[in-house]
């Protein structure tokens, strides 16, 4: 639970802006590509001359509806968009249009995997809307600028419920979502790109209370690393607000990376001060049951269906599993080095060990591995038939293999690393090492069965490191029988 101390319990709600992969923005025909120079996507819609009206984009209904199948949700038949009034530099007309009262996706779940286990993060709503544009107040001394490109650009808002406790609940959240969309193809999930946003609803409740405490919202958190560092201290910094007798008060907050403190930026707008209503210029859209079918049979396999299948099919345990399953990539190259003849267990192992920490050490994802799956099969048959040792293959091949490439036997016989597997060699080398230690043979007769490993390690050293140890193993010990 989210117990920061032994009086509080930390509720914590996450609102999740994520920017639909449409060519065109929501409402008109301008381009959307991140990077391009200021001002240069955007068109009399957009910039809300009078006189020019919306026309809704069917593809980013389809995202919508796609992210509300996978997660579960009720798919709302009949929507409206509404104006939510606000004055800022970054929004043209004056207001943003959104969903209020119709969002087309409710409820829902999104399963996370945390130190307490796994279980469902409610969802309360996801819907449409336009993001607005940037403002830039680092540019120049004495004003700000603005561009435009962002605005209209299409969004969904993905609300969950005051259903997560700590930090960590918040960044495994954060971390399901941002591949669900990825594999979905509705948003890239770019978080340094500003693509995908998340602000966090946090209060405190005494321990046992049901009713929720006034909220903070943490906003614009722009990594999952933030999130939880924001979570945290905030949390802490109302629990000692209550503690010393002051009053938490509702308001809106931003994150000081530097600091890795919360700051207020200003007193909470409520729902009231948007003043909604629907929009004139835009008629309600249904959404049909052929529509909605058409969609969920193009949906790809997701990742609690992969984990499922990852432990029926493969006899993986549910940790390997879900961390395999999480990432598509991850479970691409775990099938296809299965396929390729690795034991799926020793694939698993592989990857989500040494794999996984190389990669993260050269911070690339695994598509960037220059070892194939086919290669890393190779790789694990080598052990698996006794030509090289577990630490030959991961100390001296496989550090090799993912710098210059290569073929892994040849590359094993080259750099003379075959285990000498030859009974007749092994019991030779065995002989020579006993006999040169007829006291410590004694005191294993005698009971101090420890010592097989230093004979083992004698033939390693006359064997340069090339002895099969299992074999080893077996050949000194029915040599001490006799």
């Amino acid at each position: 639970m989210g117990y920061y101390s032994d009086k509080y319990e930390a509720v914590i709600g996450l609102e999740v802006h994520a920017q639909l992969l449409t060519k065109t923005k929501l409402f008109c025909a301008d381009p959307v590509f991140f990077g391009a120079a200021p001002n240069t996507q955007i068109s009399p819609i957009s910039l809300a001359y009078p006189g020019t009206l919306p026309k809704l984009n069917e593809a980013a209904i389809e995202l919508a509806v796609r992210l509300g199948l996978a997660c579960g949700c009720e798919i709302e038949e009949r929507n409206y968009f509404a104006r939510k009034h606000y004055f800022y530099p970054d929004l043209p007309k004056g207001y943003q249009i959104s969903q209020h009262t119709t969002p087309i996706c409710k409820g829902g779940t999104v399963s996370i995997s945390t130190s307490a286990g796994e279980r469902d993060v409610q969802l309360n709503r996801i819907h449409l809307e336009e993001d607005a544009g940037k403002s830039i107040h680092d540019l120049y001394d004495d004003y700000s600028a603005i561009d435009y490109n962002r605005a209209g650009v299409p969004l969904v808002e993905i609300v969950t419920e005051p259903d997560m406790h700590n930090g960590e609940e918040a960044a495994a959240y954060l971390t399901e979502l941002r591949e669900l969309v990825r594999q979905l193809g509705v948003c890239d999930g770019n978080m340094e790109e500003g693509s995908l946003r998340c602000d966090a609803n946090i209060s405190i409740r005494p321990i046992g209370s049901k009713e929720l405490g006034t909220k903070a919202e943490v906003k614009n958190l722009n990594s999952i690393r933030f999130l939880k560092k924001a979570i945290d201290y905030e949390v802490q910094r109302m629990i000692d607000l209550v503690e010393s007798g002051e009053t938490v008060k509702q308001e809106t907050r931003s994150f000081d990376a530097a600091t890795e403190t919360t700051f207020s930026i200003r007193t909470k707008e409520d729902a009231n001060d948007y003043r909604y209503f629907n929009d004139p210029d835009l008629p309600a859209f249904v959404v049909m049951e052929d529509f909605k079918q058409r969609v969920k049979a193009a949906l790809p396999e997701l990742p609690k269906e992969r984990k499922t299948r990852l432990i029926q099919q493969y006899q993986l345990n549910v940790k390997d599993a879900t961390r395999l399953a999480s990432e598509k990539p991850w479970m691409d190259y775990f099938e296809a080095g299965v396929k390729a003849g690795a034991s799926p267990q020793q694939m698993a192992n592989w990857m989500l060990g040494l794999i996984r920490s190389y990669l993260n050490e050269q911070e690339a994802g695994i598509e960037n591995l220059s070892l194939t799956p086919l290669l890393l099969s190779q790789l694990i048959a080598l052990i698996e038939d006794g030509s090289v040792s577990h630490t030959v293959a991961v100390q001296q091949l496989f550090p090799l293999l993912v710098k210059d490439g290569g073929e892994p036997r040849a590359l094993a016989v080259s750099l003379n690393l075959i285990q000498e597997r030859n009974t007749d060699t092994l019991s030779q080398l065995v002989e020579e090492v006993l006999d040169r230690m007829p006291e410590k043979v004694q005191e294993y007769k005698k009971g101090k069965k420890g010592l097989i490993g230093l004979f083992v390690g004698e033939v390693m050293k006359l064997s340069k490191g090339k002895a099969d140890p299992k074999m080893l193993n077996q050949l000194i010990a029915d040599k001490l029988k006799s």
